[in-house]
């Protein structure tokens, strides 16, 4: 099993940048798969970014592709989410998630949850 931990959000105004981060332990983090999702109030958890166990692949929705980057380092278990040109859209809770199937782009694809960090895009 892997513990997943996120801290890094908080408020910031429209146009600014965030880097929200995912602290694990446990097994060896490089031979899970992570990806960072979003849920705003009375919506879905949608997908932002996944990135593979050793970082050289990654994958973005097109909702934002460019203005978010997932990097990770594997000596630090710790993987990033910089967010660039944030929205007032871009409100949520954002969680990191880890699991076995890749680059996936959907909730069950992964197996372990972090509790969420708030993010606050004010406008």
């Amino acid at each position: 099993q892997v513990q997943l931990v996120e801290s890094g959000g908080g408020l910031v105004q429209a146009g600014g940048p965030l880097r929200p981060s995912c602290a694990a332990s446990g097994r060896p983090f490089s031979t899970y798969a992570v990806g960072w999702f979003r849920q705003a109030p009375g919506k879905e958890r949608d997908v932002l970014a996944a990135i593979g166990g050793c970082g050289g692949s990654t994958w973005y929705p097109d909702s934002v592709k460019g203005r978010f980057t997932i990097s990770r380092d594997n000596a630090k278990n710790t993987v990033y989410q910089q967010m660039n040109s944030l929205k007032p859209d871009d409100t949520a809770v954002y969680y990191c998630a880890a699991g076995n199937y890749g680059l996936g782009r959907r909730n069950k694809n992964y197996a372990y949850w972090g509790q969420g960090t708030q993010v606050t895009v004010s406008s």
